[in-house]
């Protein structure tokens, strides 16, 4: 999956190379620029009640064509062209907080208009953007803009790239979208949009890249997307999209990328889906299809990434031979009505990064792989899979996620020798023995970041933990399990998820607890713990889920949120816990919620 949300990632931002024209780097000298359209600018910027980007303030002084205003471009004759303000999507920090001023529509030369990343703008889509009749590029995508995307956006034939993805719309596409003639890229994606992929669309005919994911779109894909001869990229994953795939789909030669996975699609996948001989990446995840893989995926000379998993799909599979999908290196077939038995070869022995076949009823020994070395994901969990593990990771020097829960998989951890690089481990639900300390221990890489080793057989303690290791979830829960909880917890800093429940451990909840500050999932259910819940965990801020049921604990619930507001479930089937939720201590009145 990381290499699809990859291969997403490089393909978008390919896709944007286009949004800036050449006068966003040309070095030449405007007039000093309009009255009208300064005035227009800067209504927009009275609008933005906060600022962190620090953008807007260099929006002073009269001539907003001289450079200094930043995102500002003009044309010789001072009217302004371009207006282009991105902010940092990964950076929580830097936003903008407003609405979009209706008076950008009064920027008549107006040919870039890009607002995005800046998280915060909200309100509607102004219907006067509709006057951008120069428009080639509108971008307004990740920001918190609301309501129907305005039909009268079909106005501005002149252009070709339209994203206003990642926001909160809603409402229908309009259908005056198909008036665009000129439209070479359109995102809807990461919205709230419903009804049909209206039929307007087929006039889009110089369409590159079509993207409608992340929505609540509804009816069929029409069979008129065959006709976007020039088309790349098709995203209309995770909506709610049913019926069979439009035959025409298959005769788009230069299709790329395709993913129309979680949705309701049914049928089988057509031969032709050989015809598709462009095609890097097909994800064809969380439907409904049935039948055969076809063999025509052989064909598929470019295709590295693919996904059927979690559909109906029964065997035989295709039998591919060495010169068949040769550029693979993702593929995941999880979750089928597959019986595979054994991996097969044409999967073993090539040079793949990601091997995913969950659910597919695999029996034996762990597989061998040619190529080890390549390999940086593999899911082989939900399966029949026996034995030991002792020279499964051999010459594996690239992975980094591997799982191998719910197996009958028996062996014991100080068997377990992982690569460094390993990032997760997940174990749970086989037939595991020995000691934690196995595996958590001063020589434990600073990589590793997830440990899943719960529903086993693994006895001994919980070991120290030792400062400079990286784990966000730790689940040892449902083992045999004993000792106490040590203090040294408190190292594993960046610790989001603990679970220890089903064990027999002992003592007392450790006050060190409450330094993990980024902990928002702890339980601890299920063991013969006493004394009482520390206070200390009252500073842990993100706390989201908690549970200390059937312990031996005694003494008051911390007093304040989110602790007193727990189900009383949490708490249950102790000792003498006492305070919000549950009953009040003796002799002390029960307080409001704080």
């Amino acid at each position: 999956m990381q290499i699809l949300v990859w291969v997403f990632e490089v393909l978008f931002i390919s896709s944007l190379v286009g949004v800036f024209p050449l006068s966003l780097a040309e070095t030449t000298s405007p007039g000093v620029c309009s009255e009208a359209d300064r005035a227009a600018l800067l209504a927009f910027k009275a609008k933005i009640v906060k600022d962190t980007t620090g953008i807007l303030s260099s929006w002073i002084g009269r001539d907003c064509c001289g450079g200094d205003w930043e995102g500002v471009q003009c044309n010789p004759a001072g009217r302004v062209t371009t207006l282009a303000l991105q902010g940092p999507v990964k950076d929580s920090s830097m936003y903008m907080k407003g609405t979009l001023s209706s008076s950008l529509g009064s920027l008549p030369f107006l040919q870039v208009l890009v607002i995005s990343g800046m998280k915060l703008i909200t309100g509607p889509i102004p219907d006067s953007f509709s006057k951008l009749t120069r428009l080639t590029q509108l971008v307004l995508e990740d920001n918190s803009l609301r309501g129907n995307i305005p039909s009268g956006l079909g106005l501005l034939s002149h252009l070709q790239t339209l994203s206003l993805a990642g926001n909160h719309l809603k409402g229908p596409v309009p259908p005056s979208l198909g008036n665009l003639r000129n439209l070479e890229m359109i995102n809807l994606g990461r919205n709230s949009l419903s009804g049909p992929i209206p039929d307007s669309l087929k006039n889009l005919h110089l369409l590159q890249s079509f993207d409608l994911s992340f929505n609540s779109l509804s009816g069929f894909i029409p069979e008129f997307i065959g006709q976007f001869r020039n088309i790349t990229f098709i995203d209309l994953s995770n909506n709610q999209l049913s019926a069979h795939l439009p035959i025409s789909m298959f005769n788009l030669v230069s299709l790329s990328y395709l993913s129309l996975s979680h949705n309701q699609l049914t049928g089988t996948i057509p031969e032709q889906v050989g015809n598709l001989k462009s095609l890097t990446s097909l994800s064809l995840s969380s439907n409904k299809f049935i039948g055969h893989i076809p063999a025509s995926i052989s064909r598929l000379q470019n295709l590295w990434s693919l996904n059927l998993s979690r559909n109906g799909f029964s065997d035989p599979l295709p039998d591919v031979s060495n010169r068949g999908i040769p550029s693979l290196l993702s593929i995941d077939l999880s979750f089928n009505n597959l019986s595979l038995g054994t991996v097969p070869k044409w999967i073993t022995d090539r040079q793949l990064s990601d091997v995913n076949l969950a659910g597919c009823k695999l029996r034996g020994s762990l597989p061998r792989f040619t190529r080890p070395d390549s390999l940086s994901s593999i899911d082989l969990s939900n399966n029949f899979l026996t034995g030991s593990i002792s020279t499964f990771f051999t010459k594996m020097t690239s992975l980094q996620k591997v799982k191998l829960s719910n197996n009958l998989l028996k062996f014991d951890l100080s068997e377990l020798k992982v690569p460094d690089g390993i990032s997760s481990i997940d174990l749970h639900s086989n037939q595991v023995c020995g000691s934690l300390s196995s595996i958590l221990n001063n020589r434990t890489s600073s990589f590793l970041e997830v440990i899943d080793v719960s529903n086993n057989l693994i006895s001994g303690t919980i070991p120290e933990f030792s400062e400079g290791l990286n784990l966000k979830e730790l689940n040892i829960g449902s083992n045999k399990i004993a000792g106490q909880i040590p203090s040294s917890i408190s190292n594993l800093i960046e610790l989001e998820r603990l679970d220890v429940s089903r064990n027999l451990i002992t003592g007392t909840i450790p006050m060190s607890l409450g330094r993990l500050a980024n902990l928002h999932w702890l339980d601890l259910s299920i063991n013969r713990l006493t004394g009482r819940i520390p206070t200390s965990l009252l500073g842990i801020k993100f706390m989201r889920h908690a549970s200390f049921r059937a312990n031996r604990l005694c003494g008051e619930i911390p007093q304040g949120r989110p602790y007193n507001i727990f189900p009383a479930s949490a708490y249950a089937h102790n000792l003498c816990l006492c305070g919000k939720p549950m009953l009040p201590c003796r002799g002390k009145k029960q307080e409001t919620s704080q």
